[in-house]
């Protein structure tokens, strides 16, 4: 994966979710907020760090491989780099960081069906 650390803001993050969160969908956008929090925690280490800088800034990138605005598959590619950077650093996901984008999707999309 390439470095697309320097497009994340935590500003851009929260705009881009915030604009985009239903199109993008609620495993996506918790699967986001999950990486998120962990970057945000202290007790993360540098070097997952880095590779949740990069999936989140990919999410913001407004040209990636598949732009966003394609119908039914924009945000594919992005939810891809999601899944990665999840299954890479996921022995540094704790239950807190589980429990707050929960409770986000939670306030954002409702009680879960």
């Amino acid at each position: 994966m390439d470095d697309y650390s320097q497009h994340f803001s935590v500003d851009s993050f929260w705009k881009k979710l915030r604009r985009y969160a239903i199109t993008i969908g609620r495993e996506a956008v918790e699967k986001a907020l999950v990486l998120y929090f962990c970057l945000m925690d202290p007790a993360t280490p540098t070097q997952a760090k880095t590779v949740i800088l990069g999936a989140l800034g990919y999410l913001i990138l407004p040209l990636d491989v598949i732009p966003d605005l394609t119908p039914g598959v924009g945000f594919s590619d992005d939810i891809g780099a999601l899944s990665v950077a999840l299954a890479t650093v996921a022995a540094h996901l704790t239950d807190e960081h589980w429990d707050r984008a929960a409770a986000q999707v939670q306030e954002w999309f409702g009680e879960k069906a």
